[in-house]
């Protein structure tokens, strides 16, 4: 059964058709990632998942739920949670206080239990020893891990996740990639990934959703996207294969 579907989605900005006809379904606990050039469409989807953009036409379901014209706050009540892929932080706040922003979404939550949840994501991450750290004494890779734990203490049940390996050295992408397959696994997220990084893609997603001039090119598993002409022609390139990557 489907947690997150897209059914029907077109967005137009002026003349151009940022997306066309795209559907698309994720499972609960299921990786899927969303792959094409810059320009494809990617955070535009997300934009319209997460009702920062609305659908010229289409509809968004979470759970079986209709949520197209729903507040974006709404959303993530509902079980939503996004980063983007210009990271967004409170500069001026502690690490803690930063997610603890984020699990202030959950009405549920008093003061002692919110700064525990926003604690127990923060340990999760492996961020536990800057905790207390002002956000403006990081790393901007370490600044990007604030923001998926902020994202991740709204409890969500699928996770939005807009270039997150942005920035960070590779020691920081392995880490990432442990870190999200332990998510994703204890908690039966459904992650949603847009990456530029293909070796994260391809060791991660169980599916990958291709998008080139707002329209899907192609939808399978890595081994199929990489061997697929469509797909190498208009981002991979012809010698992705070949190099082993």
């Amino acid at each position: 059964m489907s947690v997150l579907e897209a059914t029907g989605i077109n967005k137009r900005y002026g003349g151009l058709q940022a997306l066309s006809d795209i559907h698309l379904n994720v499972a609960e606990a299921e990786f899927v990632a969303v792959i094409g050039p810059n320009g494809a469409g990617k955070s535009t989807l997300l934009n319209v998942l997460t009702g920062l953009a609305l659908p010229d036409s289409g509809k968004v379901a979470l759970a079986g739920k209709d949520i197209t014209r729903a507040a974006t706050h709404r959303r993530i009540r509902a079980g939503l949670g996004r980063t983007f892929q210009h990271g967004r932080t409170f500069e001026r706040l502690s690490v803690l206080e930063n997610v603890m922003t984020g699990a202030a979404i959950r009405p549920e939550l008093g003061e002692r239990a919110l700064r525990e949840a926003a604690m127990t994501v923060i340990e999760q991450m492996g961020m536990a020893d800057e905790a207390h750290d002002a956000i403006g004494s990081l790393s901007y890779g370490r600044r990007r891990m604030v923001e998926m734990c902020r994202a991740l203490a709204c409890g969500p049940r699928v996770l939005l996740l807009d270039e997150p390996a942005a920035g960070l050295n590779s020691g920081e992408v392995d880490q990432l990639i442990d870190r999200l397959s332990d998510l994703r696994n204890r908690h039966k997220l459904a992650i949603i990934l847009i990456e530029h990084n293909m070796g994260m893609v391809m060791r991660l997603a169980e599916r990958i959703f291709v998008l080139n001039f707002g329209c899907k090119i192609a939808e399978g598993t890595p081994a199929q996207i990489q061997s697929d002409p469509a797909v190498l022609s208009a981002y991979l390139g012809e010698g992705y294969v070949h190099a082993g990557v």
